[in-house]
């Protein structure tokens, strides 16, 4: 069996006793995507659910956190932030060969290009001011009420962020890039002051992680959270800003050379105050290294992503395309490392 099929006959015996709104024979189908932790639909009947699973194979330390998913989704699910309910996790490795859960599924729409070509003027300013809106609720959910108090460490998180991410790095290099090198020498050296502000973020917001409805400019879920932990709110903001200077061509595209007013997309200023108005934020300094950093980590994620089409255990098509992000990813973050 490929290490990205399901043994539908053991997860079957093992999940009804799990599930038991399950009825019907089951069936399963992989979904584009899912870089990191693959996606399938499961149909059981008339019911249709999604299982989401850690890959298979030799795994860097902390990465697919899948039952962390799983606990985020758990606490989020009564709150403003729109996210699918989580219905089980299964973190008997032996069942289909790693670590699972099933979570209801939503049928809406998912934009892969931010320049939502889909959607007219309006309706493309409606849904970036949707996200500016989820993004401000995500960062204003109390973490004590949502049962999620301790699901970070204390101290400077961009602190901690840089030293994991480094180690993340160091774990599954492949060649070396000065690039890379600046920034693991530049972002420590230039840390803001800790101000204290500690929420709940994404890690991965943006815009093909968001469903939304099937006919209006409103996320129904926020998806893929297995990045999520407490930290400083300006990591979500700044990382959505970060991936609007994609290049529209590489594996993640991005706005670069697009006219944003002329689509309805609210520059970055624009979109910053919007964010702050309803956080109650005042103006942001040391933007430069909170844009630094977000290209450091995506491009670490992104290496993980070209360690693992070296050691056959990426999990998609797109995968190498993604990995070749690396060094033009780790440019542009060295040149806002000054």
């Amino acid at each position: 069996m490929a290490l990205q099929e399901l043994d539908l006959t053991h997860l079957d015996d093992s999940i009804r006793p799990l599930i038991p709104m399950f009825s019907g024979p089951l069936q399963a189908e992989k979904f584009a995507g899912g870089q990191s932790n693959p996606n399938f639909k499961l149909t059981a009947g008339d019911g249709h659910y999604v299982l989401r699973r850690k890959p298979q194979g030799e795994l860097l330390a902390s990465a697919h956190a899948v039952d962390r998913e799983f606990a985020v989704l758990s606490g989020l699910v009564d709150t403003n932030v729109p996210v699918p309910t989580p219905i089980a996790l299964c973190d008997d490795d032996t069942v289909i060969g790693s670590m699972f859960y099933v979570m209801e599924h939503l049928e809406g729409r998912i934009f892969w290009d931010p320049a939502i070509p889909e959607v007219d003027k309006d309706e493309r300013s409606q849904i970036y001011d949707q996200m500016n809106l989820v993004l401000a609720d995500l960062h204003s959910v109390d973490i004590h009420a949502a049962g999620l108090s301790e699901f970070g460490r204390p101290g400077n998180y961009y602190e901690r962020q840089i030293s994991r991410w480094t180690k993340q790095y160091r774990a599954s290099e492949t060649e070396t890039l000065a690039s890379m090198e600046r920034l693991i020498e530049w972002l420590p050296a230039n840390l803001p002051a800790d101000d204290g502000r500690v929420s709940l973020v994404h890690g991965d917001y943006r815009l093909d992680n968001m469903i939304f409805h099937p006919t209006e400019p409103r996320i129904i879920g926020i998806l893929d959270w297995e990045l999520s932990t407490l930290g400083h709110p300006l990591a979500d903001l700044a990382y959505q800003l970060m991936a609007w200077r994609f290049p529209r061509d590489g594996g993640v595209a991005g706005l670069q050379g697009i006219d944003r007013a002329e689509l309805g997309i609210p520059d970055d200023e624009s979109y910053i105050r919007s964010y702050c108005d309803r956080t109650g934020q005042p103006a942001i300094e040391n933007w430069n290294f909170y844009m630094a950093f977000c290209f450091f980590r995506m491009a670490v994620i992104l290496q993980g992503i070209k360690k693992r089409v070296e050691i056959g255990t990426a999990s998609s098509a797109e995968a190498e395309s993604r990995g070749a992000m690396v060094e033009p990813l780790a440019q542009l973050g060295a040149s806002f490392a000054k």
